[in-house]
C-alpha cells in the first residue's frame, strides 16, 4: 500500500505520545504500510498494549537511551509528536536539536490525505461518532478507504479502518487549529459551540478558524454544514427543510427508524441503533456524504443498521430490566445536555444518577455555569475532582465550586476511592458515568462491583 509520496523517504517512524487515540491510529497505519514503528508514552494502557502486540516497541521513561539506535538515524526516521507533549520533553528536544524531521500529528495526516480523496469531519462535538459512521458506511460499500478515528469503533475494535488507500476519512480537529493542514475533497462541520478557549481566547476566533477550515477544501470540493450554522454549504438536519434530512422519525425497540430526504429524492426505511438526537444528526451527515460520494441506497441502509457505535460514546455497560449503566465521554455542557436528552428519550420516568469528572481547569472555569445547568437536570449527581490533563491548577477552580452551583438536593463531591460505595447507596434505575479524563478506567471497576452486588 503506497504511503503518501511526501513520507515515502521514512522507513522508521518514531512517536512521542504514541498512546494517544489519534497517534495510535497513525502508528497502526504505518505498521500496516510496512514501516518500522516505535514510541514513547507516559503510562501503559490498553491502547499501547494493542500496539505492542503488533510488534511496536514502546517505552515509558522520557530517556533517549531507551530508544532503539535505528530510530536515531536522521536520514530515514520521521518523528511524530502530539501537541499534548510539553516543549521541555527531553526526547522531543533531542530530535529537534539534531535536525530530525519532526512533524505534528496533524501535519502527518495532512501529508497522507494529500495523495488521496479526503473526506474530513470537523466540529466541536460529534466528530468521532460521525467519522466512525462514515468510515463504516464507505467500508461496507467496499470503497478502498482508510479511516482514522478519534475513538475505538465497536464494529472493528480499533481506531483504524483499513480497506485500501484511495480514500481517507479523517477527523479534522480544531484543537490548536491543526485542521488547517488538511485539504479535503469533501468536508462537514457538525457544530461550532465555544470550546478550547484556552487556545482561542474567545468564541469569535473559533468561528473564524472554522471559516478558514472551509477555505481549505479543494476548489472542486464540497462543504456540508449543520442547518443553522453561520457558514455557506449543503445543509443537513432532522425533520427540517435541509438539503439532506431525516423525515418521519420514529423510535422502535430503542432504535430510530426514518426516511432520508436528499436533493435527488427520498430514500425510505433506515434504521439506526444509537440513542439521542445528536447521534441521529451524526448519522444523517455521514449518510449525506456517502450518498454524495456515490454509495448505493440499499447497501447504505444495511451498513447503517449494522453500525454499533464507538467505545465510551453512550456505551451500555449493564442493561437489564431493573438497572442500566451507561458510560459516555461527554466533557462539555452541550455534550452533557445531549446525553441527558438521549437518556430521557429512551428511559422516560427513570431515576438517573450522573457521575461526572470535569476535564481541564480552564474548561471548567470557562463553562462553569453551563456545566452546573446541565448537571442540574439529573436526579442525583456525584462529582469527582477535576482531571488536569495538560494543565496546572488554576486558583479557585475546583469541583467544589462547580458542586455549589449545581441546583440539585442530591449532590456530593466524592474521592475516586469512595465512588463505588456511593453508587451502591443510590436507588437510581440508571447510572451514567461521564467525562473525558481517567473516569474511563473506573468504569471497569464499577461494572465488576455492581455485577457482583447484583
Amino acid at each position: 500500500m503506497p504511503v503518501g509520496k511526501g513520507l515515502a523517504w521514512a522507513s522508521n517512524v518514531y512517536f512521542i505520545g504514541i498512546g494517544g487515540i489519534g497517534m495510535s491510529a497513525l502508528a497502526r497505519y504505518f505498521v500496516a504500510n510496512g514501516k518500522q514503528v516505535a514510541g514513547y508514552d507516559k503510562t501503559p494502557t490498553d491502547t499501547t498494549k494493542g500496539l505492542q502486540e503488533l510488534g511496536v516497541y514502546i517505552h515509558y521513561n522520557d530517556n533517549i537511551i531507551e530508544i532503539d539506535p535505528k530510530y536515531l538515524n536522521r536520514k530515514d526516521t520521521l518523528v511524530v509528536y502530539t501537541p499534548a507533549i510539553p516543549n521541555s520533553h527531553s526526547e522531543l528536544s533531542y530530535f529537534r536539536t539534531n535536525n530530525f524531521e519532526v512533524y505534528k500529528r496533524s501535519k502527518v495526516l495532512g501529508e497522507i490525505t494529500k495523495q488521496t480523496t479526503c473526506l474530513a469531519v470537523a466540529g466541536t462535538h460529534g466528530k468521532t461518532t460521525t467519522t466512525s459512521i462514515l468510515g463504516h458506511l464507505l467500508n461496507y460499500c467496499d470503497v478502498p478507504v482508510t479511516a482514522f478515528l478519534g475513538g475505538i469503533s465497536e464494529n472493528y475494535d480499533s481506531n483504524l479502518i483499513l480497506n485500501g488507500t484511495e480514500v481517507t476519512v479523517v477527523e479534522a480537529d480544531e484543537f490548536d487549529r491543526s485542521f488547517l493542514t488538511l485539504s479535503p475533497n469533501m468536508a462537514c462541520i457538525t457544530s461550532m459551540d465555544a470550546d478550547h478557549l484556552d487556545i482561542y481566547g474567545d468564541a469569535s476566533e473559533l468561528v473564524k478558524s472554522f471559516t478558514d477550515f472551509s477555505k481549505c477544501i479543494k476548489p472542486s470540493g464540497k462543504l456540508f454544514v449543520k442547518n443553522g450554522l453561520p457558514l455557506e454549504g449543503t445543509t443537513y438536519g432532522i425533520e427540517d427543510g435541509s438539503d439532506y434530512s431525516a423525515q418521519n422519525v420514529k423510535i422502535k425497540n430503542g432504535s430510530y427508524v426514518f426516511d432520508l430526504h436528499t436533493p435527488k429524492g427520498k430514500y425510505k426505511d433506515f434504521e439506526f441503533n444509537l440513542p439521542g438526537r445528536h447521534n441521529l444528526s451524526n448519522a444523517i451527515i455521514a449518510l449525506a456524504m456517502s450518498v454524495d460520494f456515490g454509495c448505493p441506497h440499499n447497501q447504505l441502509a444495511k451498513g447503517l443498521a449494522s453500525y454499533k457505535g464507538v467505545k465510551r460514546r453512550f456505551t451500555y455497560q449493564i442493561k437489564t430490566e431493573d438497572f442500566v449503566f451507561i458510560d459516555d465521554y461527554a466533557h462539555h455542557p452541550e455534550e452533557i445536555n445531549a446525553v441527558h436528552q438521549a437518556v430521557r428519550e429512551m428511559y422516560p420516568g427513570k431515576k438517573v444518577l450522573a457521575v461526572f469528572q470535569p476535564h481541564l481547569y480552564s474548561r471548567t472555569r470557562d463553562f462553569i455555569d453551563g456545566f452546573a445547568e446541565s448537571l442540574s437536570k439529573f436526579d442525583e449527581v456525584l462529582l469527582l475532582d477535576i482531571y488536569p490533563a495538560r494543565e496546572l491548577p488554576i486558583e479557585g477552580v475546583t469541583s467544589q465550586w462547580l458542586l455549589d452551583k449545581v441546583k440539585s438536593p442530591n449532590k456530593k463531591l466524592v474521592p475516586k476511592s469512595e465512588l463505588v460505595n456511593e453508587i451502591k447507596k443510590s436507588r437510581a434505575d440508571l447510572l451514567l458515568t461521564i467525562g473525558a479524563g481517567d473516569i474511563g478506567e473506573e468504569v471497569k471497576r464499577i461494572k465488576e462491583e455492581l455485577s457482583i452486588a447484583n
